[in-house]
């Protein structure tokens, strides 16, 4: 999910407009209390009884990278609480939201990779290799669950890995991309005092106007267009073709669906549960606050994400499993 942006320009395009109320409805949804949780000791058991069984598709979201510096949106002390993020047709449309896009994920981005993958990373990667999930799905960006060893993830918003033209579609690496950063901007990283617990989930930094000013993008290497964009999914922008024929296939071949700190208050994340039900599996979410699936999942465990999750393994490895 990509950057602040504060002042909403004006759109002349109804379609865009559409889009984009879309966008900041998404962003503005309140998610409140819907279900009593699952008491803990019955929590516990069902998600032990439902890896024991395999095929479990797991679903993760923001909470489960909270342990690596990287606070989410709706939690307490969620990025959403400070700002909200860019919609994409603000992004695409004012050359001012990309320069603000660029600066702050310029800096947001080289802290963002200085984190590394917690305890759940770790154990989610675990029960892959130990054969009891039918694959990982994460709406994170942060790629920590490929870093602990997780694979075929679908990164079902993107990652950071390269950088697209809106105009054009000539797509760079986003190494190669910031070193041009870097050659347009020099001692701009240095100058601007951050630490990594200021990073959204979203893989930028909150700057001053002041700041962002002095920042100089680049254009595409073959158009010369300063339209270029992550590859991440923006808020108000359609998870591509290919990303979301890969879910569907790990949908398919699940039994049940695991969903690991999220709020699934965007739609993206909450079909998952929609389209569990409607297959009849059985359906557990462990996260720390509220949802927006909760009053349709079978076991709602509201609890801190690791130390959840080094119980369940726990009691897998009792198991043998």
């Amino acid at each position: 999910m990509p950057s602040r942006h504060d002042p909403q320009p004006d759109f002349v395009d109804p379609g865009l407009s559409a889009a984009h109320r879309a966008a900041l409805r998404s962003l503005d949804r309140v998610v409140e209390h819907t279900a009593e949780p699952t008491p803990p000791a019955q929590a516990l058991a069902d998600v032990v009884e439902q890896l024991s069984a395999k095929g479990v598709l797991v679903l993760t979201g923001a909470g489960v990278s909270t342990d690596s510096g990287i606070p989410d949106y709706r939690g307490p002390q969620g990025s959403l609480r400070r700002s909200r993020p860019m919609t994409f047709q603000e992004f695409q449309a004012d050359p001012a939201a990309r320069q603000r896009y660029w600066a702050r994920g310029f800096i947001g981005t080289h802290l963002m990779r200085q984190a590394r993958p917690n305890i759940a990373h770790h154990i989610v990667a675990d029960w892959q290799a130990r054969g009891l999930l039918s694959g990982v799905v994460t709406q994170n960006v942060d790629d920590l669950h490929t870093v602990a060893g997780a694979t075929g993830v679908v990164a079902l918003h993107g990652d950071m890995r390269t950088v697209v033209c809106l105009d054009c579609g000539n797509e760079e690496q986003r190494q190669h991309f910031e070193a041009r950063l870097e050659e347009a901007n020099p001692g701009y990283r240095e100058a601007v005092s951050v630490n990594a617990q200021e990073v959204n989930a979203d893989g930028d930094v909150t700057l001053s106007q002041e700041i962002v000013d002095r920042f100089n993008t680049v254009r595409c290497l073959v158009c010369g267009s300063d339209r270029l964009k992550p590859s991440v999914v923006y808020f108000g922008e359609n998870i591509p073709a290919p990303t979301r024929a890969a879910a569907e296939e790990l949908k398919a071949e699940a039994s049940s669906l695991l969903v690991i700190g999220s709020s699934l208050a965007v739609m993206s994340g909450y079909r998952f549960v929609l389209d569990a039900e409607n297959r009849g599996h059985h359906v557990s979410v462990i996260n720390g606050g509220p949802g927006r699936a909760d009053a349709k999942v079978q076991t709602l465990w509201r609890t801190q994400v690791a130390p959840a999750l080094e119980e369940v393994d726990a009691a897998l490895r009792r198991r043998g499993l």
